[in-house]
């Protein structure tokens, strides 16, 4: 019991509580206003998933502190392998889940989203990866950025193959894009990345992405796809109606006129930010907006005080998702992004999000807890 108590109390004194409780903040103001959103259901299953995914989620958290992600990254064929096989799955058993993409698992009626861990394996793979490559070779040569290019076509291509969901897809191309930044990667690689991009947008858009991708790409700005806002620009024109009619302190939790109705789609999910503005108000929005800010921050500062490329890679790519979901997100909401199936973190309905978004900051926190001396090589 005492040996007990001494591994408690230094895990306390060592991990990153201050981010873990940040995250506790933002995922229980979710589940209240997913609660307030879910009530005109009649069921308390969203509540009770939300609760019991936060509950593994704090486990998570704990599990990937105390591992040493150094360690993961050695076994970075297991990781690779995990990554391919576990995406292939969604060929014979991927359905939507009325999202548009096959890019949810449903056994049991539990549903599990691959891209979300393996946006976790990614990061550990591609820190390894640029690491060892900026230790041992020169980062910026052409044969160094061919492996590094070829490792995240290979798998954006499979996301979009296996599940056509390009918001996840995207947000794999933001952790990608940060964590290279963050490494050093020299300005001209990226222009004629770029520009290799820019190329291929004509034949992505004619040969890769349907026509309701399309017109959600367009819609935000594009008014004639939908000139009055009953197809696909529903959800974001109930939101910002929900939003607008919030005013700063909102209507109150349950008494939302979009919210209550029905008339916003997704709103305990992709919308919850629209649920938040009528509801709680203008104020709360700008809470929330700090809240991830905070956590943002403190996961990059994190990175920066590492000591260590490897621990400084992980930490500016859970940043990166974390960054480029949230301003997607609430993008969606206010009607400037298109609709591509983003979820808020912390706040969304989700499962598989909220748990590997704490065992995301679990990661950060173990790059908190080691000492630095352990952390100044990344290969011993």
């Amino acid at each position: 019991m005492k040996k007990a108590m001494s591994y408690a109390k230094e895990f306390f004194h060592r991990a990153d509580i201050f981010l873990l409780v940040m995250g506790l903040i933002c995922a229980i103001f979710g589940i209240v206003v997913i609660s307030s959103a879910t009530a005109s259901y009649h069921s308390a299953k969203y509540v009770i998933v939300q609760s019991a995914s936060l509950i593994l989620g704090v486990f998570a958290f704990v599990v990937m502190t105390v591992l040493d992600v150094d360690v993961l990254a050695d076994k970075w064929q297991i990781l690779c392998a995990f990554n391919v096989v576990f995406l292939l799955l969604l060929i014979p058993f991927g359905v939507s889940d009325n999202t548009g993409n096959t890019g949810w698992l449903r056994f049991f009626g539990i549903g599990i989203q691959p891209t979300e861990v393996v946006k976790l394996t990614f990061i550990i793979i591609l820190a390894k990866q640029i690491s060892y490559l900026k230790e041992y070779h020169d980062l910026n040569s052409v044969w160094s950025v061919a492996q590094l290019a070829g490792h995240f076509v290979l798998l954006f291509g499979l996301i979009l193959v296996v599940s056509s969901d390009l918001g996840s897809a995207l947000i794999f191309f933001s952790i990608f894009l940060v964590m290279l930044f963050a490494a050093g990667f020299a300005l001209h690689w990226f222009a004629i990345g770029f520009a290799a991009i820019a190329a291929m947008i004509p034949l992505l858009w004619k040969f890769v992405l349907h026509d309701y991708q399309k017109n959600r790409i367009l819609a935000p700005y594009d008014s004639s796809i939908d000139p009055t806002n009953t197809g696909i620009n529903w959800q974001p024109h109930q939101s910002k109606i929900a939003l607008a009619s919030g005013q700063w302190t909102g209507a109150g939790l349950g008494h939302g006129t979009q919210s209550q109705s029905n008339a916003l789609a997704g709103k305990h999910t992709d919308f919850i930010y629209a649920v938040i503005g009528e509801e709680l108000g203008m104020i709360a929005c700008i809470l929330v907006i700090v809240l991830l800010l905070i956590i943002i921050i403190r996961c990059v500062m994190v990175g920066i005080r590492s000591g260590s490329n490897m621990g400084s890679l992980v930490c500016f790519g859970v940043a990166a998702f974390l960054t480029f979901q949230t301003f997607e997100n609430i993008g969606m909401c206010i009607g400037i992004t298109p609709v591509i199936g983003i979820t808020l973190p912390f706040f969304s309905y989700g499962g598989s999000s909220l748990f590997t978004t704490f065992a995301a900051l679990g990661m950060v926190s173990g790059i908190h807890f080691r000492p630095r001396p352990k952390r100044n090589s990344i290969y011993y």
